[in-house]
C-alpha cells in the first residue's frame, strides 16, 4: 500500500518516525487518515524532520520502501494545480454533474409517463377500432 507521509522525531527515542497523511486507495484515489497513524522505522541519515516522502508498506503496514515524495507532488501540480484544478473548482464539476443527473432523471421519468400515456392511447384506438369493426359488421348485415 502507498502512503504520502510526513518524516517526524520520536518524542522519546529520538528515533525517525512516518507520520502517514494519506493512503492511496486507488490508482486515482488517496484518502486521508480518520485518526493520527504512525510508522516506526529504522534510523536513516537521509530521513529528515519534516521531508514528505512517499512510502510502500505490506499488508501487516511494515515498510517495504521509502523515496522522496518530491517528483510525485511536482508530477501533481503539473498535472492538476497548472490547469486550474482546484478543490473548489472540484465541487463546481461535481455539483454540475448532479444537476445534470436530475435534469437526466427527471427527462427519464417524464419520457417514461409519456411512454405511458401512448400506451394507454394506443389501447384506447385499438379498443375503438375493434368497436368500430363490431359496429359495421352489424350494419352490413
Amino acid at each position: 500500500m502507498l502512503h504520502l507521509a510526513q518524516v517526524q522525531q520520536n518524542q522519546i527515542s529520538d528515533e525517525p518516525e512516518l507520520k502517514i497523511l494519506a493512503t492511496q486507495e486507488s490508482e486515482t484515489s488517496w484518502s486521508l487518515p480518520t485518526k493520527e497513524f504512525i510508522l516506526s522505522i529504522p534510523h536513516s541519515k537521509n530521513l529528515h524532520e519534516g521531508l514528505l516522502v512517499l512510502v510502500e508498506t505490506n499488508e501487516k503496514q511494515v515498510v517495504t520502501n521509502i523515496q522522496s515524495a518530491r517528483n510525485w507532488v511536482l508530477d501533481f501540480v503539473e498535472k492538476y494545480l497548472t490547469l486550474g484544478i482546484t478543490p473548489g473548482f472540484l465541487q463546481q464539476e461535481a455539483a454540475r454533474v448532479e444537476e445534470w443527473r436530475k435534469d437526466l432523471t427527471l427527462q427519464s421519468q417524464e419520457l417514461g409517463r409519456k411512454q405511458w400515456e401512448m400506451e394507454a392511447r394506443r389501447e384506447q384506438i385499438q379498443t375503438l377500432e375493434e368497436e368500430l369493426k363490431r359496429k359495421q359488421k352489424d350494419f352490413d348485415v
